[in-house]
Formats: C-alpha cells, sequence, structure tokens
C-alpha cells in the first residue's frame, strides 16, 4: 500500500466550503476559493455554498475584490472543473452571476440540510 493515510482519511468525505465574508473587505473569500479548488482534485468530494456579498465571487465584475489577481488566476480552473457552487435563492436577480460556473440556487432550509449532512464544513 503506497497511499498515504491522509488519502484514506478524506477518500469519500463531503466537504462544504462555506464563504460569507465580504470579497470587498478582507482576503478570506478568495482564499476560500482557492482552498476549495485545492480540496476538488483529491477523492473529497467538495461544495462551495456562497451567502451574502461573497456571491460577487462568481459574477463577471471582480476587480474591487480583495486579492482580484489571485482570484482571477483560479476562476478559469473553477469554471473548467465545474465545481459546485451553491447559492441562495434569488441570487441571480441580485447578482449579475456568470454563466460559466456550475452554480444551482438552492433555499435557506436547503442551505440549512447540506450544512447538516456534510462530513466537513470549512467557513470563510
Amino acid at each position: 500500500m503506497n497511499e498515504s493515510p491522509l488519502v484514506f482519511l478524506i477518500m469519500g468525505l463531503s466537504i462544504l466550503v462555506l464563504i460569507q465574508s465580504n470579497p470587498l473587505e478582507t482576503h478570506r473569500p478568495t482564499e476560500g476559493l482557492r482552498i476549495a479548488l485545492g480540496l476538488s482534485t483529491g477523492p473529497a468530494s467538495v461544495t462551495v455554498i456562497l451567502l451574502g456579498q461573497a456571491r460577487m465571487l462568481v459574477t463577471e465584475e471582480t476587480s474591487d475584490v480583495v486579492d482580484a489577481e489571485i482570484l482571477e488566476r483560479h476562476l478559469p480552473v473553477i469554471q473548467e472543473l465545474e465545481l459546485p457552487i451553491v447559492l441562495p435563492e434569488g441570487s441571480n436577480q441580485a447578482f449579475s452571476i456568470d454563466p460559466d460556473f456550475a452554480v444551482r440556487e438552492v433555499s435557506q432550509s436547503g442551505i440549512t440540510s447540506l450544512l447538516c449532512q456534510a462530513d466537513r464544513v470549512l467557513v470563510f
């Protein structure tokens, strides 16, 4: 067996990356997406949930985001890998969501259910 013990620990796990910080005020949302992208290349199932102003990370205009240059490097890969992104219902009306992302809108109770069912939740 050449697999590291860490691989067995995360294999089959569902990981949610919940991003709720305002990307205009802090680097945390960009860092959360970067970490989600890294985790998505492994054996775990990764889903990103964007709440509040964090939803602007998947819009067509991200130039005012803190660490925008880092975000711009990762967005094409997130789109290409179709990393699942969950937004609250009504997000398409509130934000100009870029259609190149694998986005789905979910009710508040649906988001709560996703959080409760996840094996691990990272909050940014």
